[in-house]
């Protein structure tokens, strides 16, 4: 650990055993679902054209398992478990539970409802055990804290969960999409809590978010190689749950445990930071979510309902090849992710820049096939108009 106390060395050690870890053992579960005859069949609105075995969230639980046991033997580290802090103890009952409800629905197929429970249940345990909002900055007035009492603190945590949850499971509809949003929000969130760590020396409650996004980033970097374009191996709704209740878990103890009156009310970006890096990490798959709910009630089919109406749907209907959609996406929540972080690291005008700069690159490359279809068009113009 160095002087400010930011264990960068350990926080690395544990990226790298879960993505060791989960790269590893999903070859493992993907031989066995095969073997098995344990395959996603095609459906009218998947993307891919081939059967393939699903239940890779099982995979990524173990590296994220595996981890955070390590993460708990590092002296660096042990400020961030029990007794000091139930936070992890209380992420790994929940993420248990949730892996266990996605694993049955990648098995047997649950019904909506039945899932929804179970997702209720897995974000209740994680809540009740000690993951739970407990405080909100608010500005103005020279800032002041709102305390919740232990009952909103859980209904808020819940449901922001279970929304989160969904989320990411309804954006998990191509090849190595989840996987790397879940990457690229856990390393922002990751990033902040290093920059809490290093401005306020240590704190405790600092210590769960880094963790947990640290091991959250290392399995979704052991997956992809499985998971990218073309897939051997889907992670089903057991990983797409687990990565939603993960970043709900470092999104929570991120923005709901730091003692915010630490930074001077001058300072007004970065005293909402914390929120704004959970929005902007969480907007893609939230807009998705939100838009698909409207969409499906609008036509008076259950919002549950699965339809081809996601993003990544619109952007392959756009002409975008698989590979390049993902990479689309990818850049458009790097862009406002890091954007967001970037308030708490640079002085705000270096933040706006990066950050503009950062958004109109995603739009440019989102308009690659309509750029490719003008130039397409005004080169036959040009011979048509030589011929004549």
């Amino acid at each position: 650990m160095n002087g400010v106390g930011v264990p960068l060395r350990e926080l690395g050690l544990v990226l790298l055993v879960a993505a060791a870890i989960t790269y590893l053992t999903t070859g493992g579960v993907r031989s066995l679902l095969v073997r098995t005859g344990r395959v996603a069949e095609i459906r009218t609105r998947d993307v891919h054209t081939q059967p393939t075995p699903s239940a890779g969230g099982v995979a990524m639980f173990t590296g994220f398992v595996s981890a955070v046991a390590l993460a708990q033997q590092l002296p660096a580290l042990t400020r961030g478990f029990a007794p000091v802090t139930p936070e992890m103890t209380a992420v790994l009952a929940g993420a248990f539970a949730i892996v266990v409800v996605g694993a049955f629905d990648d098995l047997y197929e649950l019904g909506a409802l039945t899932k929804l429970a179970g997702q209720f249940f897995a974000a209740s345990l994680m809540s009740l055990m000690g993951l739970v909002f407990t405080v909100f900055f608010v500005p103005g007035g020279g800032g002041t804290t709102l305390i919740l009492d232990q009952v909103q603190g859980v209904i808020i945590t819940v449901v922001f969960t279970v929304l989160l949850i969904n989320a990411i499971n309804f954006v998990d509809g191509i090849d190595g999409l989840a996987a790397g949003l879940g990457l690229i929000a856990g390393a922002a969130i990751l990033v902040f809590s290093l920059t809490v760590l290093h401005d306020q020396g240590g704190a405790v409650s600092a210590y769960p978010p880094a963790i947990i996004c640290a091991a959250l980033v290392g399995i979704c970097a052991g997956f992809l190689p499985h998971n990218f374009e073309p897939a051997r191996i889907f992670m089903g709704d057991s990983g797409a749950m687990l990565i939603g209740l993960l970043l709900a878990a470092a999104s929570v103890s991120a923005s709901g445990k730091i003692n915010m009156s630490l930074y001077g009310a001058a300072d007004f970006v970065a005293l909402i930071s914390p929120i704004m890096v959970v929005l902007a990490a969480i907007a893609l798959p939230v807009i998705d979510l939100v838009w698909a709910v409207v969409r499906r009630t609008a036509r008076g089919s259950s919002p549950f309902s699965a339809d081809a109406g996601h993003i990544h749907h619109r952007l392959l209907r756009l002409g975008h090849t698989h590979r390049r959609t993902v990479l689309v996406l990818y850049t458009w929540v790097s862009a406002v992710a890091f954007g967001a972080v970037s308030f708490s690291i640079v002085p705000t005008g270096w933040a706006i820049g990066l950050s503009a700069c950062a958004v109109v690159g995603a739009f440019l490359l989102t308009l690659v096939p309509l750029m490719h279809v003008r130039t397409g068009a005004a080169q036959a113009g040009g011979r048509m108009t030589q011929r004549e």
